[in-house]
């Protein structure tokens, strides 16, 4: 093997998520087969914490993956981000019984502030940085702030878990494979006021519209779904849907590192340039491509109906909120 080896960090490494991620990478799933990896594994300070990520590294030593060729496991946010590629920050407070959105994002600010700073401190030069710690759009906001000598075209946020939950419910309704459904955006924040694009969407080619001709059900029960799936996967085996996460970072990654199939695109979170009509310097939702030069760009030229406008001003209105809420922690 004559690859050099890629250094991924993978914030919150013994959570839930990081559990089922980390196997994913060691084994080649996220960079491709021939791509050796030295793993950083982040967790808090905590002696619990870490001594669960000991257990963790234990394991993917057991493994023997051929493709793991180091692990760093540290609480230490300098040594953890050193020289990294890839930066994966999965880990962030969860959201307690009480909790409101805005109480939630004033918690995760100083923990993604410290990330911001100690990536741009000492990450490789090329790093590139994935939020899904929730609420990732604005986390990934703070995150990209407070990394200055960063480009904020480095920063994205995982969207990829919901359009893949999309193409599923999509898939079911018309009774064909989900491998069938293409051109599916998810629109403005990971949260319940994101906007699921099944206008745009395909299905075996044609407009998901006209092989879906249930509007009522596609105006009404598949966005709920779509919106409020997390919460429906936690009431239904008591823990969050850590597998189908882990599954949309990989997918995430490897839509980044791969060139776009021609016609269709991906739903990534970008740093908005003012597409349509989104503020420039947001942490949006938008449908994204990569050319075979590894250059990723928003698509221009979707269009959307009077719906589906209202829908994404609606998310928008709710990043522009949660920006104002962490306008202290923005550099």
């Amino acid at each position: 093997m004559t690859t050099s080896p890629i250094r991924v960090a993978v914030t919150g490494a013994a959570g839930n998520i990081g559990y089922a991620l980390l196997p994913r990478i060691a084994g080649g799933q996220m960079f491709g087969p021939d791509q050796p990896v030295i793993l950083h594994m982040i967790e808090i300070p905590a002696e619990k914490a870490l001594a669960a990520l000991k257990g963790v590294a234990m394991e993917l030593e057991d493994c023997a993956f051929p493709l793991l060729q180091d692990m760093v496991i540290t609480s230490d946010l300098d040594e953890g981000f050193r020289d990294v590629d890839w930066a994966l920050l999965v880990g962030a407070k969860p959201r307690g019984p009480g909790m409101e959105r805005n109480d939630l994002i004033e918690g995760n600010g100083p923990i993604f502030t410290g990330q911001g700073k100690a990536i741009n401190e000492g990450a490789a030069s090329n790093c590139r940085t994935v939020v899904v710690g929730n609420p990732c759009n604005t986390n990934a906001l703070i995150a990209a702030s407070n990394a200055p000598d960063r480009p904020s075209t480095s920063f994205t946020a995982m969207t990829r878990l919901d359009e893949n939950r999309a193409k599923a419910q999509l898939a079911e309704k018309a009774g064909v494979h989900h491998t069938q459904v293409t051109n599916m955006t998810i629109w403005g924040n990971h949260s319940s006021t994101q906007y699921p694009d099944f206008e745009n969407a395909k299905i075996g080619g044609r407009l998901a519209t006209d092989v879906i001709e249930d509007r009522s059900w596609l105006e009404g029960e598949f966005i709920k779904t779509v919106q409020q799936r997390g919460a429906a996967i936690i009431k239904a085996r008591g823990l969050s849907s850590a597998l189908s996460a882990a599954n949309g970072l990989v997918d995430h990654v490897h839509g980044l590192t791969t060139p776009t199939a021609a016609g269709d695109w991906d739903s990534v979170a970008v740093c908005s340039d003012g597409s349509y009509g989104v503020p420039e310097g947001l942490i949006s939702s938008f449908p994204v491509s990569v050319d075979s030069s590894g250059a990723c760009s928003i698509v221009q030229g979707v269009e959307l109906s009077d719906f589906g406008r209202e829908k994404l001003v609606a998310s928008v209105v709710e990043l522009e909120h949660e920006r104002s809420v962490i306008a202290g922690l923005l550099s």
